[in-house]
């Protein structure tokens, strides 16, 4: 209940600070829904020239897509620490959080999130729905509570890998690069996996298992059968990534040196 009470009490600070300036916040985002009209433009545009890729159809490709945007806001909207290296242990904030009676993973999360993101949820139901209709999809009673887990399981794989990656702080104060890295190679577990190699197949299903984000749980709901046990495994890959970013996260904090000298 304490940190339910502190969640709620972050959210409500965060409104009041967002909404003192509305401008900026209605061009967040619309600057974040084009961005996500670019990429739905750049498959029609690839669609343009073929009707199949690697025996996905566009509107299958679509759906894919829109499935993943829902997972990818909910991470983008709690697990913002993309700059968690460069301002909490370059710049020393990390000790400030330490001070503090509550966990500091949890603490960083509320201080980073922008609930702003949620948007992509609606953007990733519209074109799901799209897309379904197009292909003539149909909604079974279980699919509403595999949805639920699968989009869980989605966002906590990215959450794990990125809080992997914000760990490795702990261990090297320096600034690193590998974030921005990691946000491109996330973007191809938009598309089918098997349009790759197997090497970068292998990579995106368990090395960084992007492909759980979308393509593996969103196969369930276009009926290709031959990726079903991959839909089900996304909650279980989700759990086990995100509890080793937690086992990772506890044992860099009991490493931190403190920004000191």
């Amino acid at each position: 209940m304490f940190y339910l009470s502190m969640f709620f009490r972050y959210v409500s600070q965060y409104m009041k600070t967002r909404l003192q300036y509305r401008t900026d916040l209605v061009v967040e985002i619309l600057s974040d829904l084009l961005f996500q009209a670019v990429n739905l433009v750049f498959i029609l545009v690839v669609f343009g020239h073929t009707q199949f890729l690697s025996g996905w159809t566009r509107d299958e490709i679509i759906f894919i897509y829109g499935f993943f945007l829902v997972p990818y806001a909910l991470f983008s909207t709690f697990f913002n620490i993309w700059d968690f290296n460069e301002r909490y242990i370059v710049k020393g904030e990390m000790d400030r959080i330490l001070t503090r009676p509550i966990h500091s993973l949890f603490q960083v999360i509320l201080e980073r999130m922008e609930l702003e993101s949620l948007f992509g949820v609606i953007t990733g139901i519209v074109i799901m729905v799209y897309a379904g209709e197009n292909l003539g999809l149909t909604i079974e009673w279980m699919d509403p509570i595999l949805f639920v887990l699968f989009v869980a399981g989605g966002a906590l794989v990215y959450a794990g890998i990125f809080i992997c990656l914000a760990s490795i702080g702990f261990w090297s104060d320096a600034k690193t690069s590998i974030m921005p890295m990691m946000y491109n190679i996330g973007n191809y577990g938009r598309y089918p996996v098997d349009i790759y190699n197997n090497v970068i197949r292998f990579v995106l299903t368990w090395i960084l298992p992007f492909a759980f984000v979308g393509v593996y749980p969103a196969a369930y709901f276009l009926g290709r059968e031959e990726w079903y046990v991959f839909s089900y495994l996304t909650p279980l890959i989700g759990t086990a990534f995100f509890a080793l970013s937690i086992f990772l996260w506890n044992e860099g904090v009991k490493r931190y040196r403190g920004a000191g000298n």
